[in-house]
């Protein structure tokens, strides 16, 4: 199989070789996996393999995840495709095993793209069998399938997560038809809610399991210390799929009529002189700051009241569970079934179909003029954590990883 100029190498064709994957049993839930769990074999080595660990949410999640299990006593090797040069953003427990592979370079050309992946795999690979790992566990569509490609031949089994959903982005044509080819070979696929399993065919769901991200988040933390006005929060990388520029346009929408309140986005990236030309074109340079990133989301979502999601796509949104944990009514455009799994109706936020703007400040100037029902949702908030706490989801992922391996 040769891939085209907006592919990467000539593959042998046996590397993407279908084969039938085991189908895996949840039906009978955690009965089951009592009942043998004392016959399953012990798992000790885990790698996780990620493009970098800059900001960003799958970023955070394998960093809770990773930390999650060396407190649970396992040796946890993580390798990223940046150098050493590229340091973690969030904190990683010192007993991890970092393996930078300084393979993220960008190509200028076709025959630099071949080379450079080619290099990739082999890097990979050869990080793989160092580590030797019982199950190694990829984040993200395209280092996925470098994963499962750098591991044809290798006896070590695979889980593949991705953390958006499929469906909402597009990937080029020929990641997609390699995405295709290759997860049939991955023993599981983890997505973030049903519509992104839904999104694959039949022989990739039959090995798809629905897990959420785990929630790392302490709800007894004091609030902090209120700031001077009331705030609405936002917090994302700055792209076009945050939406951010619609969050701009609903809060114009009340800025006038709600003067003692502002708008907070944190975070950064490639559109911030646009949303700052957006925000300042609208009047509102002294009611929206911009104060960039944040290592303490938490501390920095807790001085604001009401948390705002205006994404036009979204997997399973972190900061969205984060913002209710911390006790943030919230207000979001319903654009997955991740984002409905996190936020209950009138019991903790407010819901609103995606890209109604109109719908959007009409959510949030209910929520500002009316402090009751912010204080019950606030109440209800960190509950979120009995469904996506770290120690319940942590379980769930113990219990496959167990599945997998004594398959």
């Amino acid at each position: 199989m040769t891939i085209g100029l907006s592919g990467l190498w000539d593959l042998p064709a046996r590397l993407i070789r279908i084969g039938t994957p085991p189908v895996w049993l949840h039906t009978e839930g955690q009965r089951r996996r009592n009942a043998v769990i004392m016959n399953r074999p012990r798992i000790d080595r885990i790698t996780l393999i990620i493009s970098s660990l800059t900001t960003g949410g799958a970023e955070r999640v394998m960093t809770t995840m990773a930390n999650a299990w060396v407190a649970r006593g396992r040796t946890v090797s993580m390798v990223t495709l940046t150098g050493p040069d590229m340091a973690p953003f969030y904190p990683l427990d010192p007993a991890i095993n970092l393996i930078p592979l300084g393979q993220a370079a960008p190509s200028r050309t076709p025959i630099d793209a071949a080379r450079a992946n080619t290099h990739r795999l082999i890097a990979l690979r050869d990080a793989i069998t160092r580590t030797d790992p019982d199950i190694v566990i990829s984040f993200l569509d395209t280092t996925n399938i470098r994963t499962l490609l750098a591991t044809v031949g290798l006896s070590v089994p695979v889980i593949v997560a991705e953390h958006t959903d499929p469906g909402l982005k597009q990937m080029p044509r020929v990641w997609s038809g390699l995405r295709r080819a290759t997860y049939p070979r991955a023993r599981q696929v983890v997505v973030l809610s049903h519509s992104a399993r839904e999104y694959f065919p039949s022989r990739i769901q039959s090995h798809t399991t629905v897990l959420p991200n785990p929630v790392a988040i302490d709800p007894t933390a004091p609030r902090t210390t209120p700031a001077a006005r009331q705030s609405i929060a936002a917090m994302g990388r700055f792209g076009p799929e945050k939406g951010f520029d619609l969050l701009l346009d609903a809060f114009a929408r009340i800025a006038e009529t709600q003067p003692a309140w502002d708008l907070v986005i944190w975070g950064d990236g490639a559109l911030r002189a646009d949303l700052e030309t957006r925000r300042d074109h609208l009047g509102l340079h002294n009611r929206v700051a911009l104060p960039g990133r944040t290592t303490e989301p938490h501390h920095a979502l807790r001085q604001s009241e009401i948390f705002a999601l205006s994404s036009r796509r979204e997997g399973f949104p972190m900061v969205l569970a984060e913002a209710l944990a911390c006790g943030l009514p919230a207000v979001a455009f319903n654009i997955s079934s991740g984002i409905s799994d996190i936020l209950r109706p009138g019991l903790d936020g407010l819901l609103v179909e995606p890209g109604d703007v109109p719908g959007f400040a009409a959510a949030l100037d209910r929520l500002i003029t009316d402090p009751a029902e912010r204080a019950r949702m606030s109440t209800n908030g960190p509950h979120v954590l009995e469904r996506f706490g770290v120690e319940t989801v942590m379980d769930r992922w113990d219990a496959l990883i167990a599945d997998v391996v004594a398959a």
